[in-house]
């Protein structure tokens, strides 16, 4: 059973009840596809449901996207297509009963693992990057309003807001040629660090049994999947839309982060505070 957890809600009442359907919608054929010796027959209807609902919220998330202006909608057209055609062209294995109920399967464990990566990473980020006031505040600077209070998670968050603060001043230098190699150097950077700073942020809150660790690694993965994705191929030559790629992307993980660090991470310090947890 996947469940449509906390984490994953966006407090957007249209979007968040979709969510809700698709999970239920997965793990109600999940049950069908166990309950059934011989798939073939149950399998075309299953998959022609799950794509239409599926069709039908991404335009509906689209739609919202499109009346509220969010930047991000380009990048989450470019995700959803990148969805719809993998579901579009799957074909059931219909050679053996076993081989048909094996490829359904794969579907739908493919199907929940997107939807939760997807949620976790993309669409967890509709309206956070709509400017909502003017603010003199350096974006990139680690204040205190992140400080969880756990040393070395600030300390880690502030080293990952400098790894982006520095790859955005990077991006944005005019007078520097040849600037590729040291962007790749500064994202794989960013990677490895984030990867070694989620280890053991883990780690703690396996250690002082943090309830939200599942969540918590759900979250994890789905940024550093983001991460691993990232398109950068054929760059050596930084043209506008390579640039504007770039600033968009930097813009998103550091939104990310800080929307984390703000709505997730702060409540792992309340939770060593309220029970006496030293670290």
């Amino acid at each position: 059973m996947y469940e449509f957890t906390e984490d994953c809600m966006l407090h957007i009442d249209a979007i968040d009840e979709e969510h809700k359907r698709l999970f239920q919608m997965i793990n109600e054929a999940f049950e069908l596809v166990e309950k059934t010796e011989d798939v073939t027959a149950i399998g075309q209807s299953l998959i022609a449901n799950l794509k239409d609902y599926a069709a039908t919220h991404l335009a509906h998330e689209e739609a919202y996207m499109e009346s509220i202006h969010d930047p991000e909608l380009p990048l989450q057209k470019t995700e959803h297509a990148a969805f719809a055609k993998t579901i579009n062209e799957f074909k059931l294995d219909t050679t053996s009963p076993r081989n048909a109920k094996r490829s359904l399967n794969e579907l739908l464990t493919y199907l929940v693992h997107w939807l939760y990566h997807h949620i976790l990473s993309s669409d967890m980020m509709i309206g956070k990057m709509i400017p909502t006031e003017e603010s003199t505040e350096d974006p990139f600077a680690f204040t205190d309003k992140y400080k969880t209070g756990i040393t070395f998670v600030d300390d880690e968050h502030r080293k990952l807001f400098e790894i982006i603060s520095d790859t955005n001043d990077l991006i944005h230098d005019q007078l520097l040629h040849d600037k590729y190699d040291e962007i790749m150097r500064l994202l794989a950077e960013l990677r490895d660090y984030t990867e070694l700073h989620f280890s053991e942020e883990e780690a703690l809150m396996e250690r002082i049994h943090y309830p939200e660790l599942p969540s918590q690694k759900r979250a994890h993965a789905a940024f550093v999947d983001r991460l691993v994705n990232i398109d950068l191929d054929e760059m050596e030559d930084l043209d506008d839309n390579q640039q504007v790629y770039l600033l968009d992307l930097i813009q998103f993980l550091l939104n990310w982060l800080a929307n984390h660090i703000l709505a997730c991470d702060k409540k792992i310090g309340e939770y060593m505070r309220e029970n006496h947890i030293s670290e």
